[in-house]
């Protein structure tokens, strides 16, 4: 595990000074402490949010296995969850997030852990390492929020030597009609956070672009994960799950999409 006597190998410098596009959401409402405070409850609360948690940390470590030496980066690390994770599986993780106050929770919770993670302040539309410098790039809930995702996808693929791991709510699912809402709340004043859905198709040919082939994708749920948190029941989402599965609903409908490519062999 990578704590405090641990010698790591140091992360890449960054090359130039951090590049923010102002006035959008994604950088002013994380921007808030007390935002960053309330983070994790918000979206990891409750028996639901347990259970996403708990299926996000099973594909992501079992994407970067075996983790321990490896050097990860965690783009858009926000209050270091996945950072955390794989820090405490032996990689050396440096995290970088937008907001400084997400990045203050983050480093409390690594000192508290005894955790050596380096956390900087970064933008993922233009990540300020040398090609190829990570052997895996981690990004979640960050292309559906970014000014300009295909952008941020092109970054994460450059910095990366073997592997990709990003997240998106499916642009063929349930979400699609959930993203319409939050944003028609959010532009009449909703204290929300609006989101996009992403074609997987389309991110097949820009992972194809970088030179990068889809090696697995995991998909969660076919309803909008809101109508779990309201309906409140593992057992019963699970079973929800399950049905999708066997009705090939899941593969077809479901989101959020969990997606692990690898570099294609030269």
């Amino acid at each position: 595990m990578s704590r405090r006597p641990a010698s790591s190998p140091a992360a890449p410098a960054p090359t130039a000074a951090p590049h923010r596009p102002p006035g959008h959401y994604s950088y002013t409402v994380y921007a808030d402490p007390a935002t960053a405070l309330r983070f994790d409850e918000r979206r990891f609360g409750g028996p639901i949010g347990a259970m996403v948690a708990a299926d996000q940390a099973r594909v992501l470590l079992g994407a970067v296995q075996p983790a321990a030496g490896r050097r990860i980066l965690d783009v858009g690390t926000g209050t270091g969850r996945a950072a955390l994770l794989l820090a405490r599986e032996g990689a050396h993780v440096t995290g970088i997030d937008a907001s400084d106050a997400m990045l203050a929770v983050a480093r409390r919770r690594a000192e508290g852990e005894g955790l050596l993670i380096r956390f900087e302040r970064g933008d993922a539309h233009r990540l300020e390492f040398p090609d190829h410098a990570f052997d895996t790039v981690v990004s979640l809930r960050v292309l559906m929020h970014a000014p300009d995702w295909r952008k941020c996808l092109a970054e994460l693929c450059r910095v990366a030597a073997r592997c990709v791991v990003v997240d998106f709510p499916s642009a063929a699912s349930g979400a699609a009609l959930e993203a319409v809402a939050r944003r028609i709340a959010f532009a009449m004043g909703a204290a929300t956070e609006p989101y996009r859905v992403i074609r997987m198709g389309e991110v097949r040919r820009l992972l194809r672009r970088a030179g990068f082939e889809l090696r697995s994708a995991h998909r969660q749920f076919v309803l909008p994960i809101a109508v779990h948190r309201a309906i409140g029941s593992p057992r019963l989402s699970r079973a929800s799950r399950a049905l999708s599965r066997r009705l090939g609903l899941l593969r077809l409908f479901g989101s959020p999409v969990t997606i692990v490519a690898e570099r294609c062999a030269s």
